[in-house]
Protein backbone atom coordinates (compact mmCIF):
# COMPACT_ATOMS: atom_id res chain seq x y z
CA UNK A 1 0.00 0.00 0.00
CA UNK A 2 1.38 3.87 -0.38
CA UNK A 3 0.55 6.23 1.66
CA UNK A 4 -0.52 9.95 0.58
CA UNK A 5 -0.04 12.59 2.79
CA UNK A 6 -0.99 16.59 2.05
CA UNK A 7 -3.35 19.05 2.12
CA UNK A 8 -6.89 17.31 0.90
CA UNK A 9 -9.35 18.86 -0.39
CA UNK A 10 -12.90 17.99 -0.10
CA UNK A 11 -15.57 18.95 -2.76
CA UNK A 12 -18.21 17.36 -0.53
CA UNK A 13 -18.05 19.62 2.28
CA UNK A 14 -16.45 22.24 0.35
CA UNK A 15 -13.50 21.93 3.52
CA UNK A 16 -9.00 21.51 3.17
CA UNK A 17 -7.30 19.72 5.95
CA UNK A 18 -4.14 18.61 6.58
CA UNK A 19 -4.48 14.39 6.28
CA UNK A 20 -3.53 11.12 5.02
CA UNK A 21 -4.80 8.40 2.98
CA UNK A 22 -3.79 4.72 1.70
CA UNK A 23 -4.42 3.35 -2.02
CA UNK A 24 -4.85 -0.18 -1.87
CA UNK A 25 -5.80 -1.93 -5.11
CA UNK A 26 -6.29 1.47 -6.60
CA UNK A 27 -9.10 2.21 -4.02
CA UNK A 28 -8.55 5.15 -1.07
CA UNK A 29 -8.47 3.81 2.37
CA UNK A 30 -8.04 4.74 5.34
CA UNK A 31 -8.68 8.88 5.14
CA UNK A 32 -7.47 10.24 7.69
CA UNK A 33 -8.10 14.07 9.10
CA UNK A 34 -5.07 14.87 11.04
CA UNK A 35 -5.42 18.32 11.33
CA UNK A 36 -7.85 21.49 10.10
CA UNK A 37 -4.38 23.48 9.74
CA UNK A 38 -2.75 23.20 6.24
CA UNK A 39 0.20 21.73 7.32
CA UNK A 40 1.96 20.20 4.16
CA UNK A 41 3.09 22.46 1.22
CA UNK A 42 1.14 20.60 -1.28
CA UNK A 43 -2.45 20.06 -2.03
CA UNK A 44 -4.19 17.20 -3.10
CA UNK A 45 -7.60 18.07 -5.35
CA UNK A 46 -10.46 15.56 -7.36
CA UNK A 47 -8.99 14.99 -10.93
CA UNK A 48 -10.52 17.75 -13.25
CA UNK A 49 -13.17 16.33 -16.20
CA UNK A 50 -13.44 17.85 -19.28
CA UNK A 51 -17.12 17.59 -19.53
CA UNK A 52 -17.61 18.06 -23.54
CA UNK A 53 -15.26 17.28 -25.84
CA UNK A 54 -14.44 15.43 -29.24
CA UNK A 55 -11.26 13.65 -29.17
CA UNK A 56 -10.75 13.27 -32.71
CA UNK A 57 -10.78 18.11 -32.97
CA UNK A 58 -7.52 17.28 -31.13
CA UNK A 59 -6.06 15.33 -34.34
CA UNK A 60 -4.48 13.03 -32.19
CA UNK A 61 -5.90 9.37 -30.92
CA UNK A 62 -6.64 8.80 -27.48
CA UNK A 63 -3.63 7.25 -26.39
CA UNK A 64 -1.70 10.22 -27.39
CA UNK A 65 -4.58 12.65 -26.17
CA UNK A 66 -4.23 11.42 -22.67
CA UNK A 67 -0.25 12.32 -22.43
CA UNK A 68 -1.22 15.82 -22.65
CA UNK A 69 -4.29 15.80 -20.57
CA UNK A 70 -2.85 14.30 -17.34
CA UNK A 71 0.09 17.05 -17.73
CA UNK A 72 -2.83 19.68 -16.49
CA UNK A 73 -4.29 17.46 -13.90
CA UNK A 74 -7.19 15.98 -16.50
CA UNK A 75 -7.46 12.63 -15.14
CA UNK A 76 -10.78 11.95 -17.12
CA UNK A 77 -13.05 13.54 -20.22
CA UNK A 78 -17.12 12.71 -21.40
CA UNK A 79 -16.03 12.42 -25.02
CA UNK A 80 -18.79 12.48 -28.04
CA UNK A 81 -16.72 10.27 -30.59
CA UNK A 82 -19.39 11.44 -33.39
CA UNK A 83 -16.83 12.69 -35.45
CA UNK A 84 -15.17 9.06 -36.16
CA UNK A 85 -18.45 7.27 -36.01
CA UNK A 86 -19.62 9.85 -39.34
CA UNK A 87 -16.30 8.38 -40.99
CA UNK A 88 -16.77 4.75 -39.72
CA UNK A 89 -19.95 3.78 -37.86
CA UNK A 90 -19.86 1.71 -34.88
CA UNK A 91 -16.18 0.73 -35.95
CA UNK A 92 -14.54 4.09 -35.57
CA UNK A 93 -16.52 4.27 -31.96
CA UNK A 94 -14.80 1.01 -30.46
CA UNK A 95 -11.82 2.25 -32.19
CA UNK A 96 -12.03 5.10 -29.64
CA UNK A 97 -12.92 3.38 -26.79
CA UNK A 98 -10.25 0.51 -27.20
CA UNK A 99 -7.30 2.88 -28.00
CA UNK A 100 -8.12 4.78 -25.08
CA UNK A 101 -8.76 1.86 -22.41
CA UNK A 102 -5.30 1.20 -22.94
CA UNK A 103 -3.88 4.23 -22.05
CA UNK A 104 -4.72 4.57 -18.33
CA UNK A 105 -6.84 7.53 -18.40
CA UNK A 106 -10.41 7.32 -18.09
CA UNK A 107 -12.29 8.59 -21.50
CA UNK A 108 -15.95 8.28 -21.01
CA UNK A 109 -17.46 7.76 -24.18
CA UNK A 110 -21.11 8.43 -24.96
CA UNK A 111 -23.06 6.73 -28.39
CA UNK A 112 -23.65 9.45 -31.23
CA UNK A 113 -26.86 10.40 -31.08
CA UNK A 114 -26.65 12.12 -34.79
CA UNK A 115 -25.12 10.10 -37.55
CA UNK A 116 -24.92 11.90 -40.17
CA UNK A 117 -25.95 15.06 -37.77
CA UNK A 118 -29.08 15.89 -40.60
CA UNK A 119 -30.73 14.09 -42.99
CA UNK A 120 -29.03 16.81 -45.88
CA UNK A 121 -25.77 15.94 -45.30
CA UNK A 122 -23.83 12.86 -46.25
CA UNK A 123 -21.51 10.98 -44.11
CA UNK A 124 -19.61 7.73 -44.16
CA UNK A 125 -21.84 6.01 -42.19
CA UNK A 126 -25.30 6.23 -40.55
CA UNK A 127 -26.35 5.31 -36.95
CA UNK A 128 -29.68 4.59 -36.56
CA UNK A 129 -32.09 4.50 -33.30
CA UNK A 130 -31.79 0.44 -33.77
CA UNK A 131 -27.85 0.39 -33.73
CA UNK A 132 -27.76 2.96 -31.14
CA UNK A 133 -30.06 0.87 -28.86
CA UNK A 134 -27.77 -1.56 -29.09
CA UNK A 135 -24.82 0.53 -28.61
CA UNK A 136 -26.54 2.19 -25.20
CA UNK A 137 -27.82 -1.52 -23.75
CA UNK A 138 -24.01 -3.07 -24.55
CA UNK A 139 -22.79 -1.18 -21.25
CA UNK A 140 -19.80 -0.09 -23.11
CA UNK A 141 -20.95 4.05 -23.24
CA UNK A 142 -21.69 6.28 -20.80
CA UNK A 143 -24.67 8.50 -22.37
CA UNK A 144 -26.13 9.72 -25.21
CA UNK A 145 -24.26 12.25 -26.88
CA UNK A 146 -25.60 15.79 -27.73
CA UNK A 147 -28.60 15.70 -29.72
CA UNK A 148 -27.56 18.40 -32.76
CA UNK A 149 -31.09 17.46 -34.32
CA UNK A 150 -33.13 19.86 -32.02
CA UNK A 151 -35.87 20.52 -34.62
CA UNK A 152 -36.36 16.96 -35.10
CA UNK A 153 -36.74 16.83 -30.87
CA UNK A 154 -39.17 19.60 -31.16
CA UNK A 155 -41.41 18.38 -34.25
CA UNK A 156 -41.09 14.65 -32.83
CA UNK A 157 -39.09 13.25 -34.88
CA UNK A 158 -39.88 9.64 -34.61
CA UNK A 159 -36.42 8.30 -34.94
CA UNK A 160 -34.71 10.98 -32.72
CA UNK A 161 -37.52 9.82 -29.85
CA UNK A 162 -36.89 6.46 -30.06
CA UNK A 163 -32.34 6.93 -29.35
CA UNK A 164 -33.79 9.64 -26.54
CA UNK A 165 -36.28 7.40 -24.77
CA UNK A 166 -33.84 4.31 -25.24
CA UNK A 167 -31.08 6.56 -23.29
CA UNK A 168 -33.82 6.97 -20.65
CA UNK A 169 -34.81 3.39 -20.20
CA UNK A 170 -31.30 2.58 -19.50
CA UNK A 171 -30.73 5.71 -16.78
CA UNK A 172 -28.50 7.49 -18.98
CA UNK A 173 -28.16 11.34 -19.37
CA UNK A 174 -28.71 13.04 -22.74
CA UNK A 175 -26.52 15.86 -23.84
CA UNK A 176 -28.17 18.99 -25.48
CA UNK A 177 -27.02 20.97 -28.47
CA UNK A 178 -29.29 24.03 -28.96
CA UNK A 179 -28.03 27.37 -29.81
CA UNK A 180 -30.66 30.69 -29.98
CA UNK A 181 -33.52 27.78 -28.85
CA UNK A 182 -35.82 29.69 -27.19
CA UNK A 183 -39.39 30.03 -25.44
CA UNK A 184 -41.60 26.95 -26.39
CA UNK A 185 -39.69 25.19 -28.75
CA UNK A 186 -36.52 24.96 -25.55
CA UNK A 187 -39.32 23.77 -23.32
CA UNK A 188 -40.15 21.16 -25.81
CA UNK A 189 -36.98 19.84 -26.63
CA UNK A 190 -35.55 20.04 -22.98
CA UNK A 191 -38.98 18.09 -21.71
CA UNK A 192 -38.16 15.26 -23.93
CA UNK A 193 -34.96 14.00 -21.62
CA UNK A 194 -32.19 16.74 -22.37
CA UNK A 195 -30.07 17.33 -19.84
CA UNK A 196 -27.11 19.71 -20.99
CA UNK A 197 -26.56 22.14 -23.26
CA UNK A 198 -22.65 23.74 -24.11
CA UNK A 199 -23.93 26.10 -27.28
CA UNK A 200 -24.88 29.25 -25.27
CA UNK A 201 -23.63 32.33 -26.24
CA UNK A 202 -24.98 35.03 -23.57
CA UNK A 203 -25.99 35.00 -19.75
CA UNK A 204 -29.07 35.21 -20.49
CA UNK A 205 -29.67 32.03 -22.78
CA UNK A 206 -27.55 30.55 -20.34
CA UNK A 207 -29.92 31.60 -17.28
CA UNK A 208 -33.03 31.02 -19.32
CA UNK A 209 -32.01 27.05 -20.12
CA UNK A 210 -30.90 27.06 -16.20
CA UNK A 211 -33.84 27.96 -15.31
CA UNK A 212 -35.29 24.11 -17.05
CA UNK A 213 -33.05 22.27 -14.94
CA UNK A 214 -30.52 22.13 -18.26
CA UNK A 215 -26.88 21.99 -16.98
CA UNK A 216 -24.90 24.51 -18.83
CA UNK A 217 -21.49 23.55 -20.31
CA UNK A 218 -19.31 26.62 -20.76
CA UNK A 219 -17.23 26.22 -23.76
CA UNK A 220 -13.92 27.61 -24.40
CA UNK A 221 -12.66 25.70 -27.27
CA UNK A 222 -10.31 26.13 -30.01
CA UNK A 223 -12.84 27.74 -32.79
CA UNK A 224 -15.64 28.83 -30.12
CA UNK A 225 -14.89 30.44 -26.82
CA UNK A 226 -17.44 31.76 -24.44
CA UNK A 227 -16.07 31.48 -21.39
CA UNK A 228 -15.42 35.41 -20.73
CA UNK A 229 -19.38 35.79 -21.79
CA UNK A 230 -20.69 33.16 -19.45
CA UNK A 231 -18.27 32.09 -15.99
CA UNK A 232 -20.44 34.71 -14.15
CA UNK A 233 -23.15 32.37 -14.26
CA UNK A 234 -21.29 30.24 -11.86
CA UNK A 235 -21.81 32.83 -9.07
CA UNK A 236 -25.39 32.28 -9.01
CA UNK A 237 -25.99 28.85 -10.18
CA UNK A 238 -22.59 26.77 -9.46
CA UNK A 239 -24.47 23.30 -9.31
CA UNK A 240 -25.86 24.08 -12.54
CA UNK A 241 -22.18 24.48 -14.41
CA UNK A 242 -19.36 22.27 -16.48
CA UNK A 243 -16.27 23.63 -17.64
CA UNK A 244 -15.67 21.96 -21.45
CA UNK A 245 -13.58 22.57 -24.51
CA UNK A 246 -15.65 20.68 -27.13
CA UNK A 247 -13.10 21.13 -29.67
CA UNK A 248 -9.21 21.45 -28.76
CA UNK A 249 -6.23 21.68 -31.34
CA UNK A 250 -3.12 20.04 -30.21
CA UNK A 251 -1.56 23.60 -30.06
CA UNK A 252 -4.00 24.90 -27.44
CA UNK A 253 -3.39 21.25 -25.50
CA UNK A 254 0.34 21.78 -25.19
CA UNK A 255 -0.73 25.43 -24.08
CA UNK A 256 -2.14 24.77 -20.41
CA UNK A 257 -5.67 23.04 -21.87
CA UNK A 258 -7.85 22.57 -18.66
CA UNK A 259 -5.47 23.79 -15.96
CA UNK A 260 -6.05 27.18 -17.94
CA UNK A 261 -9.78 27.31 -17.70
CA UNK A 262 -9.24 26.95 -13.59
CA UNK A 263 -6.73 29.61 -13.05
CA UNK A 264 -8.84 32.10 -15.53
CA UNK A 265 -12.19 31.49 -13.46
CA UNK A 266 -9.98 32.08 -9.76
CA UNK A 267 -8.89 35.28 -11.55
CA UNK A 268 -12.76 36.58 -12.21
CA UNK A 269 -13.82 36.11 -8.61
CA UNK A 270 -15.18 32.29 -8.92
CA UNK A 271 -14.76 30.77 -5.36
CA UNK A 272 -12.68 28.21 -5.45
CA UNK A 273 -14.40 25.40 -4.42
CA UNK A 274 -17.20 26.40 -7.12
CA UNK A 275 -13.91 26.66 -9.58
CA UNK A 276 -13.00 22.97 -8.56
CA UNK A 277 -17.01 22.19 -8.88
CA UNK A 278 -17.21 23.10 -11.96
CA UNK A 279 -13.99 21.68 -13.28
CA UNK A 280 -14.91 18.19 -12.17
CA UNK A 281 -17.39 17.33 -9.91
CA UNK A 282 -20.31 18.79 -11.44
CA UNK A 283 -19.71 16.40 -14.41
CA UNK A 284 -18.85 13.19 -12.00
CA UNK A 285 -22.40 13.45 -10.45
CA UNK A 286 -24.36 14.13 -13.36
CA UNK A 287 -22.91 11.46 -15.36
CA UNK A 288 -22.68 9.31 -12.74
CA UNK A 289 -19.00 8.49 -13.38
CA UNK A 290 -17.05 5.89 -11.64
CA UNK A 291 -14.54 8.22 -10.62
CA UNK A 292 -13.22 9.43 -7.34
CA UNK A 293 -13.44 12.39 -4.99
CA UNK A 294 -11.02 11.77 -2.40
CA UNK A 295 -13.39 10.16 -0.09
CA UNK A 296 -12.87 6.64 2.27
CA UNK A 297 -13.38 3.95 -1.01
CA UNK A 298 -13.33 5.95 -3.33
CA UNK A 299 -11.35 4.92 -6.44
CA UNK A 300 -7.99 6.84 -6.44
CA UNK A 301 -8.03 9.57 -8.84
CA UNK A 302 -6.68 12.57 -7.71
CA UNK A 303 -4.35 15.80 -8.50
CA UNK A 304 -1.04 17.04 -6.58
CA UNK A 305 -0.65 20.93 -6.93
CA UNK A 306 1.58 23.50 -5.27
CA UNK A 307 -1.23 26.02 -3.71
CA UNK A 308 -5.27 26.98 -4.69
CA UNK A 309 -4.24 29.99 -7.02
CA UNK A 310 -1.48 28.68 -9.61
CA UNK A 311 -2.51 25.35 -9.58
CA UNK A 312 1.13 23.67 -10.90
CA UNK A 313 0.54 19.97 -11.52
CA UNK A 314 2.77 18.06 -9.79
CA UNK A 315 0.81 14.86 -10.04
CA UNK A 316 -1.43 13.22 -11.60
CA UNK A 317 -2.81 10.16 -10.14
CA UNK A 318 -5.60 7.68 -12.19
CA UNK A 319 -6.89 4.55 -10.44
CA UNK A 320 -4.30 4.43 -8.15
CA UNK A 321 -1.48 4.50 -10.65
CA UNK A 322 0.74 7.79 -11.47
CA UNK A 323 0.48 8.90 -14.95
CA UNK A 324 2.06 11.99 -14.48
CA UNK A 325 5.08 12.93 -12.03
CA UNK A 326 7.54 15.92 -11.49
CA UNK A 327 7.35 16.39 -15.74
CA UNK A 328 7.15 12.51 -17.03
CA UNK A 329 4.62 11.15 -18.68
CA UNK A 330 3.66 7.58 -17.29
CA UNK A 331 0.61 6.65 -19.42
CA UNK A 332 0.56 3.40 -21.30
CA UNK A 333 1.72 3.66 -25.44
CA UNK A 334 -0.81 2.10 -27.40
CA UNK A 335 -0.10 0.94 -30.79
CA UNK A 336 -1.53 3.67 -33.33
CA UNK A 337 -3.87 1.83 -36.21
CA UNK A 338 -4.55 3.40 -39.31
CA UNK A 339 -8.11 2.87 -40.36
CA UNK A 340 -9.96 5.39 -43.01
CA UNK A 341 -12.44 5.72 -45.52
CA UNK A 342 -11.52 7.38 -47.87
CA UNK A 343 -12.04 7.63 -51.60
CA UNK A 344 -9.55 9.32 -54.80
CA UNK A 345 -12.20 12.11 -55.60
CA UNK A 346 -9.95 14.68 -58.04
CA UNK A 347 -11.51 17.85 -58.64
CA UNK A 348 -10.43 20.11 -61.81
CA UNK A 349 -10.79 23.46 -61.98
CA UNK A 350 -14.42 23.41 -64.00
CA UNK A 351 -16.05 21.50 -61.06
CA UNK A 352 -15.50 24.24 -58.68
CA UNK A 353 -16.69 27.12 -61.42
CA UNK A 354 -19.83 29.03 -60.57
CA UNK A 355 -22.48 29.65 -63.36
CA UNK A 356 -24.63 32.75 -63.98
CA UNK A 357 -26.53 33.90 -66.90
CA UNK A 358 -26.17 37.76 -65.45
CA UNK A 359 -23.47 39.90 -67.43
CA UNK A 360 -21.86 41.99 -64.93
CA UNK A 361 -23.23 40.84 -61.59
CA UNK A 362 -25.06 38.43 -59.24
CA UNK A 363 -26.64 38.64 -55.45
CA UNK A 364 -25.83 35.75 -54.09
CA UNK A 365 -25.54 34.39 -50.14
CA UNK A 366 -22.46 34.47 -48.38
CA UNK A 367 -22.00 32.96 -44.88
CA UNK A 368 -20.49 35.31 -42.79
CA UNK A 369 -17.85 34.29 -40.20
CA UNK A 370 -17.80 35.38 -36.82
CA UNK A 371 -14.61 35.20 -34.96
CA UNK A 372 -14.20 32.78 -32.12
CA UNK A 373 -17.85 31.87 -32.70
CA UNK A 374 -19.31 29.03 -34.64
CA UNK A 375 -22.61 31.00 -35.05
CA UNK A 376 -22.44 32.62 -38.65
CA UNK A 377 -24.66 35.49 -40.38
CA UNK A 378 -26.69 35.36 -43.41
CA UNK A 379 -25.54 37.77 -45.50
CA UNK A 380 -26.21 39.26 -49.39
CA UNK A 381 -23.65 40.81 -51.58
CA UNK A 382 -23.15 41.53 -55.39
CA UNK A 383 -20.18 40.13 -57.03
CA UNK A 384 -19.07 40.22 -60.68
CA UNK A 385 -19.60 37.61 -63.38
CA UNK A 386 -16.68 36.85 -66.37
CA UNK A 387 -17.42 35.06 -69.15
CA UNK A 388 -20.23 33.58 -67.59
CA UNK A 389 -18.62 32.61 -64.05
CA UNK A 390 -19.29 34.38 -60.75
CA UNK A 391 -15.98 35.67 -59.40
CA UNK A 392 -14.63 35.74 -55.58
CA UNK A 393 -13.93 39.41 -54.31
CA UNK A 394 -10.69 39.46 -52.33
CA UNK A 395 -10.90 43.10 -51.89
CA UNK A 396 -13.80 42.95 -49.83
CA UNK A 397 -12.41 39.39 -48.25
CA UNK A 398 -15.34 37.53 -49.90
CA UNK A 399 -13.85 34.37 -51.21
CA UNK A 400 -15.00 30.48 -52.61
CA UNK A 401 -15.56 27.97 -50.29
CA UNK A 402 -16.38 24.38 -51.83
CA UNK A 403 -17.15 21.07 -50.14
CA UNK A 404 -16.57 18.14 -51.41
CA UNK A 405 -17.56 14.56 -50.55
CA UNK A 406 -14.80 11.77 -49.83
CA UNK A 407 -17.05 8.86 -49.39
CA UNK A 408 -17.99 8.47 -53.39
CA UNK A 409 -17.69 10.07 -56.55
CA UNK A 410 -19.41 13.40 -56.76
CA UNK A 411 -19.51 17.09 -57.64
CA UNK A 412 -18.51 19.46 -55.06
CA UNK A 413 -21.04 22.02 -53.70
CA UNK A 414 -19.54 25.48 -53.78
CA UNK A 415 -20.34 28.88 -52.01
CA UNK A 416 -19.12 31.93 -51.05
CA UNK A 417 -17.36 32.89 -47.17
CA UNK A 418 -16.57 36.48 -46.03
CA UNK A 419 -14.23 37.08 -43.27
CA UNK A 420 -11.43 34.43 -43.47
CA UNK A 421 -9.03 37.33 -44.66
CA UNK A 422 -7.05 35.39 -46.97
CA UNK A 423 -5.25 37.27 -49.74
CA UNK A 424 -3.59 34.53 -51.85
CA UNK A 425 -3.60 30.53 -51.65
CA UNK A 426 -6.39 28.26 -50.35
CA UNK A 427 -6.62 25.82 -47.36
CA UNK A 428 -8.50 22.68 -47.15
CA UNK A 429 -9.30 20.24 -44.54
CA UNK A 430 -10.49 16.91 -44.19
CA UNK A 431 -11.65 17.92 -40.53
CA UNK A 432 -15.23 19.55 -41.45
CA UNK A 433 -18.02 18.95 -38.57
CA UNK A 434 -19.76 16.45 -38.74
CA UNK A 435 -19.30 14.61 -41.77
CA UNK A 436 -16.14 14.83 -42.16
CA UNK A 437 -16.01 15.81 -45.94
CA UNK A 438 -13.18 18.16 -47.45
CA UNK A 439 -13.82 21.65 -47.42
CA UNK A 440 -11.65 24.65 -48.89
CA UNK A 441 -11.14 28.01 -48.68
CA UNK A 442 -8.94 30.20 -50.83
CA UNK A 443 -8.35 32.80 -53.48
CA UNK A 444 -8.52 31.30 -56.53
CA UNK A 445 -9.50 28.78 -58.27
CA UNK A 446 -6.23 27.08 -59.38
CA UNK A 447 -4.79 27.48 -55.05
CA UNK A 448 -8.72 25.43 -54.17
CA UNK A 449 -8.13 22.95 -56.95
CA UNK A 450 -4.28 22.18 -55.85
CA UNK A 451 -5.28 21.86 -51.92
CA UNK A 452 -8.33 19.95 -52.21
CA UNK A 453 -6.43 17.48 -54.89
CA UNK A 454 -3.23 17.16 -52.13
CA UNK A 455 -5.61 16.25 -49.50
CA UNK A 456 -7.06 13.83 -51.69
CA UNK A 457 -3.90 12.35 -51.81
CA UNK A 458 -2.83 12.19 -48.71
CA UNK A 459 -6.18 10.75 -47.89
CA UNK A 460 -7.01 13.04 -45.06
CA UNK A 461 -5.11 16.38 -43.53
CA UNK A 462 -5.29 19.90 -42.93
CA UNK A 463 -3.08 21.69 -46.10
CA UNK A 464 -2.36 25.07 -47.43
CA UNK A 465 -1.76 25.64 -51.83
CA UNK A 466 -0.30 28.23 -53.61
CA UNK A 467 1.26 28.91 -56.75
CA UNK A 468 4.68 27.64 -54.71
CA UNK A 469 3.84 25.53 -52.32
CA UNK A 470 1.53 22.71 -51.18
CA UNK A 471 2.06 21.89 -47.72
CA UNK A 472 0.10 18.71 -45.54
CA UNK A 473 -0.49 18.29 -42.46
CA UNK A 474 -1.32 14.27 -42.79
CA UNK A 475 -4.27 12.53 -41.06
CA UNK A 476 -4.19 8.93 -42.29
CA UNK A 477 -6.48 7.86 -39.11
CA UNK A 478 -10.26 8.58 -40.64
CA UNK A 479 -8.85 11.47 -42.46
CA UNK A 480 -8.89 13.20 -38.73
CA UNK A 481 -6.28 12.08 -36.51
CA UNK A 482 -2.72 12.06 -37.02
CA UNK A 483 -0.36 8.70 -36.18
CA UNK A 484 1.98 10.74 -34.09
CA UNK A 485 2.85 12.55 -30.76
CA UNK A 486 1.09 15.45 -29.48
CA UNK A 487 4.70 17.66 -30.31
CA UNK A 488 5.15 16.58 -33.43
CA UNK A 489 1.66 17.48 -34.83
CA UNK A 490 1.22 20.92 -32.97
CA UNK A 491 4.69 21.40 -34.63
CA UNK A 492 3.30 20.62 -37.90
CA UNK A 493 -0.55 22.48 -37.45
CA UNK A 494 1.64 25.83 -36.18
CA UNK A 495 3.81 25.50 -39.51
CA UNK A 496 0.46 25.90 -41.72
CA UNK A 497 -0.74 28.50 -39.61
CA UNK A 498 1.77 30.65 -40.46
CA UNK A 499 1.99 30.24 -43.81
CA UNK A 500 -2.05 31.26 -43.50
CA UNK A 501 -1.05 33.69 -41.53
CA UNK A 502 1.49 34.88 -43.94
CA UNK A 503 -1.16 34.98 -47.06
CA UNK A 504 -3.31 37.31 -45.12
CA UNK A 505 -5.59 35.83 -42.80
CA UNK A 506 -6.41 36.98 -39.05
CA UNK A 507 -7.96 34.14 -37.35
CA UNK A 508 -6.54 32.87 -34.61
CA UNK A 509 -8.18 28.96 -35.75
CA UNK A 510 -8.80 29.33 -39.52
CA UNK A 511 -8.76 25.70 -40.13
CA UNK A 512 -11.38 24.67 -36.99
CA UNK A 513 -13.12 27.90 -38.08
CA UNK A 514 -13.44 26.52 -41.39
CA UNK A 515 -14.12 23.42 -40.23
CA UNK A 516 -17.60 23.95 -38.58
CA UNK A 517 -18.84 26.00 -42.06
CA UNK A 518 -20.41 22.72 -43.00
CA UNK A 519 -22.20 21.74 -39.23
CA UNK A 520 -25.77 22.81 -40.73
CA UNK A 521 -27.23 22.74 -36.98
CA UNK A 522 -25.58 25.74 -36.06
CA UNK A 523 -27.02 28.93 -37.52
CA UNK A 524 -27.67 30.96 -39.75
CA UNK A 525 -26.19 30.00 -42.86
CA UNK A 526 -23.43 26.67 -43.47
CA UNK A 527 -22.66 24.93 -46.49
CA UNK A 528 -22.58 20.88 -46.75
CA UNK A 529 -21.77 18.68 -49.95
CA UNK A 530 -25.33 19.23 -50.89
CA UNK A 531 -24.85 23.10 -51.30
CA UNK A 532 -25.98 25.90 -48.89
CA UNK A 533 -27.71 25.48 -46.01
CA UNK A 534 -30.63 27.87 -44.12
CA UNK A 535 -29.91 26.61 -40.69
CA UNK A 536 -32.98 28.99 -39.37
CA UNK A 537 -35.18 27.89 -42.12
CA UNK A 538 -33.92 24.34 -41.70
CA UNK A 539 -33.88 23.58 -45.32
CA UNK A 540 -31.55 23.74 -48.54
CA UNK A 541 -30.93 26.86 -49.81
CA UNK A 542 -30.03 28.60 -53.58
CA UNK A 543 -26.53 30.39 -54.04
CA UNK A 544 -28.40 33.14 -55.31
CA UNK A 545 -30.07 35.31 -53.71
CA UNK A 546 -32.97 36.21 -55.66
CA UNK A 547 -33.95 32.30 -56.00
CA UNK A 548 -35.21 30.14 -52.71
Amino acid sequence: MEKVKGNIVDLEKKDVFFGEFFIKDGFVFDLVKISKEKKFEKYIIPGFVDSHIHIESSMLVPSEFAKVAVRTGVIATVSDPHEIANVLGVDGVEYMRLNGERSGFKFFFGVPSCVPAVPFDKSGAVLDSRIVTKMLESGKYFYLSEMMNFPGVVNGDVEVKAKIDAALRYGLKVDGHAPGLIGADLETYVNAGITTDHECMSLQEAEDKIKLGVKVQIREGSAAKNFDSLIDIVKKYPDMVMLCSDDCHPDDLLNGYFVGLVRRALKKGVDVFDVLRISGYNAIKHYNLPLGLLQEGDPADFVMVDNLLDFNVEKTVVGGKVLFEKGNVKTIDAKIEIVNNFIENIVRLEDIKVSSSQNDSVSVRVIGVVEGELYTNSEVYDLEVQNGNVTSDRNSDILKIVVLNRYQKAKPSVGFIKGFGLKQGAICSSVSHDSHNLVAIGVDDESIVKVINGVVASKGGLAYADDDVLKVLELPVAGLMAAASAEKVAEDYRNLLEITRKSGSTMKAPFMTMAFMSLIVIPELKISDQGLFDVVAFKPTSLFANER
